[in-house]
């Protein structure tokens, strides 16, 4: 099977590379990925140009900014409830200036994915970015891709469409497989080695991790992301996701993608090809750096976050992943083998449960426990082959509710 995402392929988009800059839609722009890749673009105005915005519409007065600022043809809101205020912010904010068009709508987001650009990020969180990365794949887009639910609920749909090389990863980890992996050819891969911060828990053992609240889980010591990611980082589920993906992307077994936790987070992640070498993309902790490779591949974007500083005495560290206190990876590997609506399930059942974690109605430990009962009650899910995109979506609704059920005891 052909990788999807793979440095030595070229994908070539539907609409050519023009002799300006480079147009885009980011969809999710109000989102953590969205701000940080408006900064490159900003940086870059040679380089780039944004034709299109999306967000969920719980910040319109940013997005309106953001919008205006960018000199966007369109810009769109899930929340149909957030189109008014959206339009307020901008006609407040234009000062004469033209305004975009508006778009409202649980679809609007799948609508822009299909516009004529050259790349569409999908820095949409959560599996609802599904639609959209279908609808970029499908128009012939390069998919700049931070959304990696959809790649994981969606996975055999999303690799029937996907042409070779059309995916350029924007998770620091798969940014630093898809760099590493120019080192060698496919068949010289060993393993790849994704690496873990390891969160604010990773020397506690499970029984300490019993009565963690909501406040220490969010207290990341490296990265700033939003909650969901956050407290996925601190129970680990964020890697067992990345491991799925990583298959998914690379077309490397399950038994061949190991995981080490590195506190530091400058080694993003390794691949060990078959002769004994080790290759690792090393840069700080900074994401600007992964958005504008994906961004600007095959080319890089000069400056885009600041390198390491090799006159300054540094120590790295790796550590085997504790299991026991930590079962997400494990588990995740398990869903991803069974495939189909699993991981779906899988996905679907932590946001059930991380929100009830936030909310004081589940422990911590209570997240992976209870999405490991949801998956194993999930029984067989619907396979790869038959798949469809309405599959997913009942088999989430169904997680969603089992999960709840459970979280409320």
């Amino acid at each position: 099977m052909t990788s999807l995402a793979h440095p030595q392929l070229r994908f070539t988009p539907t609409v050519q590379d023009p002799s300006g800059p480079r147009e885009l839609v980011i969809l999710g722009s109000t989102g953590s990925i969205g701000t940080q890749a408006i900064d490159v673009v900003l940086r870059n105005p040679d380089r780039f140009r944004v034709v299109a915005l999306s967000a969920a519409g719980g910040r319109v007065e940013l997005l309106a900014e953001q919008a205006l600022r960018l000199g966007v043809h369109t810009v769109a809101v899930a929340d149909p409830a957030a189109e008014p205020a959206l339009r307020a912010a901008l006609a407040a904010k234009a000062a004469g200036a033209a305004l975009p068009a508006v778009l409202a709508g649980p679809d609007a987001a799948t609508e822009l994915a299909a516009m004529e650009c050259h790349s569409v990020l999908n820095g949409i969180t959560g599996s609802i970015g599904l639609r959209p990365t279908l609808a970029a794949l499908r128009a012939g887009r390069v998919l700049v891709l931070a959304n990696k639910e959809s790649l994981i609920v969606g996975g055999p749909l999303v690799k029937a469409v996907a042409r070779p090389g059309q995916i350029v990863p924007v998770d620091s980890e798969h940014a630093a497989l898809f760099q590493a992996l120019a080192g060698g050819t496919r068949a010289e891969v060993r393993k790849l080695v994704v690496t873990a911060s390891g969160g604010p828990f990773r020397n506690r053992t499970r029984e300490q991790l019993a009565g963690v609240t909501p406040q220490d889980a969010l207290a990341h010591p490296t990265w700033a992301m939003g909650p969901v990611v956050t407290i996925n980082s601190a129970t680990l589920v964020n890697k067992g996701l990345e491991v799925i993906e990583a298959h998914l992307l690379y077309d490397v077994p399950f038994g061949r993608i190991e995981v080490v936790v590195h506190p530091q987070s400058v080694v993003h992640s390794m691949v060990e090809f078959t002769d004994g070498s080790t290759l690792a993309q090393a840069s700080p902790p900074d994401m600007r750096m992964p958005i504008a490779l994906g961004l600007g591949w095959p080319e890089r974007v000069p400056d885009a976050a600041p390198g390491c500083d090799w006159t300054k005495a540094a120590t790295w560290e790796f550590f085997p992943l504790d299991d026991e206190a930590f079962p997400a990876v494990e588990l995740a590997r398990e869903v991803g083998t069974l495939g189909g609506t699993a991981p779906a399930v899988f996905n679907a059942a932590n946001e059930e449960c991380v929100e009830a974690f936030l909310k004081g109605r589940l422990a911590f430990t209570g997240i992976v426990d209870t999405v490991a009962k949801v998956v194993a009650e999930h029984g067989t899910p619907v396979p790869g082959t038959s798949l469809t995109v309405e599959d997913v979506l009942h088999a989430e609704d169904w997680a969603r509710a089992r999960a709840r059920e459970l979280a409320a005891g």
